[in-house]
């Protein structure tokens, strides 16, 4: 497999950590309970700054490739910009919620639940989406010569991978919430 693709997959399994984490965070809500915001608001923060800072950038540079190579099979998949942009929607309206049940205004426990459990499914489902659909149609139709030319690209972007400080700090920052959410659990135990 492509080192860059395997990359990407392997951040799509440490951003599902994170909607694992959202969604115990949500149970805890779901059953009455008071969830930790610390928490809840530290995996929002994650997804504001890393998908599109990080994660995202590499996709499209992959996806603007393919779309050249063969852009009706490209078209036929997915717009993965537009997907990019509704999940940054979604996200923006789970903040809205958190923030709203944290100000003490009306908004229903049902509402709440509805809106972080669209956020996650629909997460889970671009992920998919990219894992099993656009992931593997990239992979056969890209040739050497591209992913050559991805890597001269990503390197320009991003430096040599020393340099890539950033990539380190979202993992510490994602290493932390984990951390803040075995804790937050012990302590309703």
């Amino acid at each position: 497999m492509v080192e860059i693709i395997e990359i990407l997959r392997r951040e799509h399994r440490n951003i599902e950590k994170l909607l694992r984490v959202m969604e115990q965070e949500l149970s805890v809500f779901d059953r009455g309970g008071r969830p930790d915001y610390e928490v809840f608001g530290a995996v929002i923060e994650f997804f504001k700054k890393y998908p599109d800072s990080c994660h995202h950038p590499k996709e499209d540079v992959i996806y603007e490739k393919f779309k050249v190579r063969d852009p009706g099979r490209a078209a036929s998949i997915a717009d993965l910009q537009a997907e990019h942009r509704e999940g940054a929607v979604r996200l923006r309206r789970v903040a809205q919620a958190i923030d709203s049940v944290l100000n003490d205004q009306e908004l229903l426990r049902e509402s709440v639940d509805r809106i972080v459990r669209d956020f996650i499914d629909n997460e889970r489902k671009h992920i998919a989406l990219e894992d099993e659909v656009i992931f593997p149609a990239i992979v056969g139709t890209l040739h050497p010569g591209d992913w050559a030319e991805i890597a001269l690209t990503l390197a320009d972007r991003y430096g040599p991978p020393s340099e890539a400080d950033f990539e380190e700090q979202f993992s510490i920052l994602r290493r932390n919430i984990l951390e803040l959410e075995e804790a937050a659990a012990a302590r309703r135990l």
